[in-house]
């Protein structure tokens, strides 16, 4: 794909995020093919709405090329949050851990290790709020997904803690509440059991785009599943351990 493709594809997002117009795909030849062009797409987009970028939603699946979403500063909010279902009116929620970068990472030819990560990440239980500027049923590939920041609307986040990493992420208990009832109570629940290995993922890609900058956050997949919701709901989650994040979907 062009950059011209790539700009085409970029200005119908842009539009679909400012008018509020849901859509049924990207045209035929504007379609990402590859992550690499999902990820084109995402940064054209930033570029042309010039927000500034406050996070990321990352990924690496098994065997498969590392993927990540942009979240805008603008969208990430401390929990208690009153949200307006008029800027997500599709309502998704995610239970997710996410991560802070109290330092910088910058840019550098050898990838950053586990260890030199986890040492200046903080902690904390996230909602991740889902709204895609395609339609719910919209019949849209995972790359389209992706082009489209995978779908975030933005993140909601408990206070963060220093004192994470003796918890066992990958069986952590979670419980999700939706106007005060458990709507969900498992232990674990990560796709991957591995949200720091995620973070890490993260920290790595964006090394050629300058480093990941302190203050920056990373939400690392979902432990809870994606569930929608409507405007007046309430839903809370808990990650034992780690705190509480809750988000109203105010009309």
């Amino acid at each position: 794909m062009d950059q011209y493709k790539i700009d085409r594809a970029a200005a119908i997002l842009v539009r679909a995020r400012r008018d509020m117009q849901p859509l049924t795909g990207l045209p035929d030849g504007l379609k990402p093919m590859t992550v690499d062009e999902g990820h084109a797409i995402q940064d054209a987009v930033s570029q042309s709405l010039g927000q500034l970028i406050g996070g990321f939603k990352a990924m690496s699946p098994p065997n498969q090329q590392p993927n990540r979403g942009i979240i805008y500063a603008g969208t990430i909010h401390a929990s208690p949050c009153d949200f307006p279902a008029a800027l997500v009116p599709q309502c998704g929620v995610e239970g997710e851990v996410a991560f802070i970068f109290r330092q910088s990472l910058p840019n550098r030819a050898v990838p950053y290790s586990r260890n030199e990560v986890a040492a200046v990440l903080d902690a904390c239980a996230a909602i991740e709020v889902i709204h895609s500027r395609f339609g719910i049923d919209a019949p849209i590939s995972n790359l389209e997904k992706l082009a489209d920041s995978i779908s975030n609307g933005g993140l909601v986040c408990s206070a963060m803690t220093s004192d994470w990493r003796g918890l066992d992420l990958g069986s952590i208990k979670v419980t999700l509440t939706v106007n005060g009832q458990v709507d969900l109570e498992k232990n674990g629940g990560h796709p991957l059991g591995d949200p720091l290995g995620v973070a890490v993922e993260m920290a790595n890609m964006w090394r050629s785009k300058g480093g990941v900058r302190a203050g920056q956050i990373v939400t690392c997949g979902s432990y809870t599943g994606l569930k929608f919701l409507k405007p007046g709901d309430v839903c809370g989650v808990t990650f034992e351990g780690l705190g509480s994040a809750t988000v109203t979907f105010t009309v």
